[in-house]
């Protein structure tokens, strides 16, 4: 697949670049992407949710009312389920949500997630750049020469860019990340993908 080279005015350049049809135009496999993002949003979650059973809840144990004659159920423990300020009934508990997905099936899913970018017309080659100062006002003239400004970007770079990085932070809807640490969920949770020119050369290093 070719792309032309834009430069961040937007205009664009002479040069052409050919995307890997490795990774940019294979059959996408929906439920290997399924499967990475759970796997990275369950990650995510720090599962420190915790609930007082009737073992845990602070009350005294005395029983509240005679066992018979009051034509109501029978209450023995002011810590109770049922009453307010009692237990919770299988409530949560602190656990770990991450779970396993080897490395071929975390390749195939995120190789399925560029190739639909690509499939959709949704990627953008930029000529590498960098800012001399880390000022949003810059990331936001870059974006809106591409008329972006009001869509979810991806930029991937070739290499760790702070003031670049630093720049777009402010920015509720771009995101920018290195291209070898690009995963499933940010291509997908992006609108339009931005690729630096240079750092195609380690997206393609993903196949080895």
């Amino acid at each position: 697949m070719e792309l032309k080279v834009f430069k961040t005015d937007g205009s664009e350049t002479t040069r052409t670049v050919s995307l890997n049809d490795k990774i940019f135009a294979i059959e996408p496999n929906d439920h290997t992407i399924w499967l990475d993002v759970k796997q990275y949003l369950a990650n995510q979650r720090q599962g420190t949710h915790s609930t007082k059973e009737k073992s845990t809840v602070s009350g005294s144990t005395r029983k509240l009312k005679k066992q018979k004659g009051t034509g109501g159920a029978r209450a023995g423990s002011i810590k109770s389920p049922t009453i307010r300020g009692g237990a919770t009934c299988f409530g949560p508990h602190p656990r770990d949500y991450s779970f396993k997905l080897n490395k071929k099936m975390k390749r195939l899913a995120r190789f399925s997630a560029l190739s639909y970018k690509a499939k959709e017309n949704n990627i953008i080659i930029l000529e590498d750049f960098a800012f001399e100062a880390p000022k949003t006002k810059l990331y936001k003239e870059l974006l809106n020469k591409f008329n972006l400004v009001d869509k979810k970007t991806l930029l991937l770079v070739n290499e760790s860019n702070k003031n670049v990085y630093l720049s777009a932070r402010n920015l509720s809807r771009a995101n920018v990340v290195k291209a070898l640490d690009v995963n499933t969920y940010d291509v997908l949770h992006a609108d339009t993908l931005l690729i630096c020119e240079g750092s195609l050369s380690k997206i393609d290093t993903l196949t080895e």
